[in-house]
């Protein structure tokens, strides 16, 4: 489904803020460097640190930067909704998802938008070859792992990375996977849009990247948020296996119906070949 990239200069990334101010001036620097016709939107939550008034300030002097005031803390997943239907209504062609903190490094950027030339997403990959995590402990590392692989078992995904959240979109991938039926708030949500491409026929690619731990600020990475995963992950892929099982069966159906069809078949012409038989033997007409 893949069509010739739009022009570097349509590309939005997206970056979600709650208290990030510590983070954001120096992301938003990085970002311009590597791809210096990339804009930017903050999608601030209505941070209490101030983010917010310091994003419309650095909105202020590059027009480049754009700001989108969001009412309160909605979760990731809305934020990121809200900043893709911001720049499909501006007509950017393509729309990365970047985290404030540090963790997505902006120098992939460039690798992953070639990449895009023959993908309809790519994604910042942790762990395909040459990927790896910075500064994780090993509970987090295991946390990470142990998810991926239950996602992709639920799910059979081919995708090494569903839950990481570096990801380039083309527009139309993101307006071909309904983004109004999206389920996720969290980081179930990474999980969410990757499936709902790959369904849709969509092709996603994976790139290596080192992830790095945030240096300023609290991650936002929750009990809670792990658990909606993990629950929406099972609710997905449970129902996903259902239609599998439903699929085999009518199609198990099916053939026993043909062959039970054929041998009736048989069977009803047995009859009528014994008396045609019959009558041979005995000389009597047809």
């Amino acid at each position: 489904m893949t069509d010739p990239m739009p022009s570097l200069e349509r590309v939005l990334v997206i970056i979600p803020t709650y208290n990030e101010s510590e983070n954001l001036r120096p992301i938003t620097a990085r970002i311009r460097a590597a791809v210096p016709d990339a804009h930017i939107l903050v999608a601030d939550d209505n941070s209490p640190d101030g983010t917010g008034a310091l994003a419309d300030e650095l909105a202020a002097v590059d027009d480049h930067i754009h700001v989108l005031h969001r009412r309160g803390k909605e979760g990731l997943g809305a934020a990121y909704i809200a900043g893709f239907r911001w720049g499909l209504d501006q007509g950017y062609g393509v729309l990365v998802e970047h985290d404030a903190d540090g963790s997505h490094q902006p120098e992939y950027l460039p690798a992953m938008l070639e990449r895009l030339r023959t993908a309809d997403a790519v994604k910042g990959s942790r762990y395909v070859k040459g990927g790896s995590t910075k500064g994780w402990p090993l509970h987090r590392q295991l946390l990470s792992r142990g998810g991926n692989l239950w996602t992709r078992l639920m799910l059979g995904l081919r995708v090494k990375d569903a839950t990481g959240g570096f990801t380039a979109w083309r527009a139309a991938t993101l307006r071909g996977i309904d983004l109004d039926g999206v389920e996720a708030a969290g980081y179930g949500f990474q999980v969410d849009l990757v499936w709902r491409a790959l369904r849709n026929g969509f092709k996603v690619a994976e790139i290596p990247i080192e992830f790095i731990e945030r240096e300023y600020g609290d991650s936002k990475m929750s009990g809670t948020i792990v658990a909606e995963a993990m629950l929406l992950t099972t609710q997905w892929g449970l129902r996903y296996r259902a239609g599998q099982a439903r699929q085999a069966a009518g199609k198990f159906g099916h053939a026993a119906g043909e062959l039970s069809q054929d041998a009736g078949d048989k069977v009803a012409a047995v009859p009528g070949r014994l008396t045609r038989w019959w009558r041979a033997r005995n000389g009597a007409g047809s």
